[in-house]
């Protein structure tokens, strides 16, 4: 691994994810602009500030094509890298100009906000269903898993119909997105991961093929068959997994949290109850206050890029902290740290910006708030099962939530 300048903080990311907002505290205070290092020691960049980061995902000579990476370019990074999954993907998030107007539009023509809305009595109808089967899935003690049971299975059943996913494939398809996410995958899972991937998404291209339906797959394949060139066996691939893997694991980390986050303040989860917060509120201020993705690999300078007056070299990687950036003060004041249903919310970066901002953001909000709303008013007596402090945070920094959610309903 190259040296840094000694002048640059360099921060070893903690691969298990135990503390992504006090990381992210802690490489604010180092400066605007750090070296950080990966696992494999793997070296990368990040910048800390909720502004840098905006300016970042809006810059056009910063790429997010991972093939102008340089450790790629010269072969540095190690034989099943828990990153892998994350970074090497061919489909609109790792597309730059034309090429990712091409492949984001044949989505946004099928992914449209008349979808979204005409999907809200779908998401009720299943949401309405987990919650019938919810107490079923306590222990003797009356304890159960809100996230098991209930944050995975609600965006995991929308995603999955939206894109034809047939129910045999559902467990699977979880465990593979649960081992990209997790950036503590020991190298022969990796690569084991990588090929199961690639034959979920066959089966799946294969069936809705010979099966076509009123599903996002299905449409794809249709596209293409009208335009050869619309997409390439390897993009159609590349965008089904981004759907499914985006699809519900952002989604399920958001309704974690932010159920997480009401049990912890009684105080705002009654302003909600007394009507002086709305649901929207809930899920706006949890995005800012505890986003569901923590770290992600943002961009590939074209061109060495001066932040701050640090110059990041072309080709080196540049991590964006989405989660840390919520709690930037300069941006969201000197109570950034307290979750705050009231607050006048500024913009948070937790699906990112610019023209790559999440296709799916918006059915995410509707997904979460349907469920938190459903949620409890169901179960007003809901609390946790546990202390806050023994919960167990993903191993990830990536994906920012904790393991399970015991609750008593």
């Amino acid at each position: 691994m190259t040296a840094p300048s000694p002048e640059i903080p360099v921060v070893v990311l903690d691969p298990t994810g135990a503390d992504h907002h006090g990381e992210a505290a802690r490489m604010r205070e180092l400066g605007p602009v750090v070296r950080i290092v990966l696992p494999g020691d793997v070296p990368a960049w990040a910048v800390t500030r909720h502004d840098l980061v905006a300016d970042l995902v809006r810059n056009p000579l910063v790429s997010k094509d991972w093939r102008r990476w340089n450790e790629i370019k010269e072969g540095r990074i190690p034989d099943g890298w828990p990153l892998i999954g994350m970074v090497a993907v061919t489909n609109m998030v790792t597309a730059d100009g034309a090429e990712h107007h091409r492949l984001r539009r044949l989505v946004t023509q099928t992914l449209t906000p008349a979808r979204v809305q005409a999907l809200v009595p779908r998401v009720t109808e299943i949401v309405t269903e987990l919650l019938d089967r919810l107490p079923g899935h306590a222990d003797a003690d009356g304890v159960v898993d809100v996230r098991e049971h209930f944050a995975v299975e609600v965006p995991m059943q929308v995603i999955c119909e939206l894109t034809g996913v047939p129910g045999e494939q559902r467990a699977r398809l979880r465990e593979l997105v649960d081992s990209i996410f997790r950036t503590t995958t020991p190298p022969d899972e990796v690569v084991q991961v990588q090929t199961d991937i690639f034959r979920l998404l066959g089966d799946l291209i294969a069936l809705r093929t010979a099966e076509p339906g009123d599903d996002l797959t299905s449409a794809l394949i249709a596209a293409r068959a009208g335009d050869p060139e619309a997409l390439s066996d390897e993009e159609l691939a590349g965008t089904l997994w981004l759907m499914l893997a985006a699809g519900h694991e952002t989604t399920l980390n958001l309704i974690t949290n932010a159920v997480r986050a009401l049990l912890t303040h009684p105080g705002q989860r009654a302003l909600v109850d007394g009507g002086e917060a709305t649901w929207e509120a809930v899920v706006e201020e949890t995005l800012r206050w505890d986003a569901p993705i923590g770290n992600f690999m943002a961009r590939y300078p074209v061109e060495d890029l001066t932040v701050e007056g640090v110059t990041i070299p072309a080709g080196d990687a540049v991590l964006a902290p989405y989660s840390g950036v919520g709690r930037d003060e300069a941006q969201h004041g000197d109570d950034a740290s307290v979750f705050d249903l009231t607050r006048a919310q500024a913009k948070n970066l937790a699906f990112g910006g610019g023209p790559h901002v999440c296709l799916g953001a918006p059915l995410a909000r509707v997904e979460a708030r349907i469920a938190l709303e459903s949620l409890f008013t169901r179960h007003p007596g809901l609390a946790l099962a546990v202390p806050e402090a023994k919960l167990t945070p993903l191993e990830s920094f990536f994906s920012n939530g904790p393991q399970t959610l015991p609750v008593t309903l």
